[in-house]
């Protein structure tokens, strides 16, 4: 069973990669000495662990934390994924949020590494939503800019990013979209039309695409509180199903998954062909922000793009 608890951090989001020896885990992090865990989003640093069996983690330093001011990730660095490019290079697509702003504004920045334990920020990629097809700060009634979790896949010789994102049109309280970026060669990036339209819901958090017995899905997470099509469920887990890896997605349709009391589920095949998932633990108890095993657990005669070899 995979398990991470760090007695003086509380850890949250998280996404996963794989060298061929170890496994290795990203996440977000922040200090309990906050004391009020709704602070840690504003202090939130990218921390790294190791495991050879995806379940004993040894924890490392961290990967990311944010840069010196003024810069688009000067306040806090969140969700992200990696992906090894034609050269060998990893790179990490992670989102940033600035003093400038107070927070509000999201961002998507990448950095870049040899190893998966020493990261180099690079200062030339800086993705903002484009006004064309997404809400900006302050069109809507969020309270922030929706512009983060990129989720990075190779597809038909082609990269792709899936983002958490808001249309700029349609009824406020449910503008949540799939973002889309396309690149490629993983350094100059497109911002696309979105790969949904609003279906009520506010958000839809750390996306992520993979084809299960045969069918494209698209797995995301909205706390109940922030949907307002889909009243009556107590588990943040969607699904929606698409026709292909790319959509269109069903989101009108989306199905909610019982994944017990864990948010920002994500779900890796592992070398033996089985399929891994886990998210952290969101309850009011003293397991809050612990990253544990989900109950929710695909069939395994499965296929899936490569989003972190």
């Amino acid at each position: 069973m995979m398990r991470l608890a760090l007695p003086d951090h509380w850890v949250w989001d998280s996404w996963m990669t794989d060298d061929g020896t170890d496994y290795h885990l990203f996440f977000l992090r922040a200090s309990r000495a906050l004391q009020d865990r709704e602070r840690r989003h504003y202090r939130a640093t990218i921390g790294h662990a190791t495991s050879p069996d995806g379940e004993a983690w040894t924890l490392t330093a961290d990967a990311l934390v944010p840069s010196d001011a003024p810069a688009f990730d000067d306040l806090a660095t969140w969700t992200g994924s990696v992906v090894r490019g034609a050269d060998g290079h990893w790179s990490m697509f992670y989102t940033g949020v600035s003093r400038a702003e107070n927070g509000l504004k999201q961002r998507i920045g990448r950095a870049t590494s040899t190893d998966l334990l020493s990261w180099t920020k690079d200062p030339d990629l800086v993705l903002e939503a484009d006004s064309r097809w997404y809400e900006l700060l302050g069109e809507g009634t969020w309270p922030d800019e929706a512009w983060r979790d990129p989720y990075v896949f190779e597809h038909a010789g082609q990269w792709h990013m899936l983002i958490t994102a808001r249309a700029g049109v349609g009824d406020p309280e449910g503008r949540a979209v799939v973002g889309h970026a396309t690149s490629d060669d993983l350094s100059h990036w497109r911002i696309e039309p979105p790969l949904s339209t609003p279906a009520g819901f506010g958000e839809m958090e750390v996306l992520q695409a993979h084809t299960v017995n045969g069918k494209p899905i698209l797995l995301f997470s909205c706390a109940p509180k922030n949907t307002s099509l889909h009243a009556g469920h107590d588990a943040g887990t969607w699904i929606a199903e698409g026709q292909s890896l790319l959509g269109p997605w069903k989101v009108t349709d989306a199905t909610n998954v019982d994944t017990a009391d864990l948010y920002a589920v994500q779900m890796r095949r592992t070398r033996n062909g089985n399929w891994m998932t886990w998210g952290f633990d969101n309850t009011d108890g003293p397991q809050f922000g612990t990253i544990t095993s989900s109950r929710y657990s695909p069939h395994t005669d499965t296929e899936s793009p490569t989003p972190a070899t």
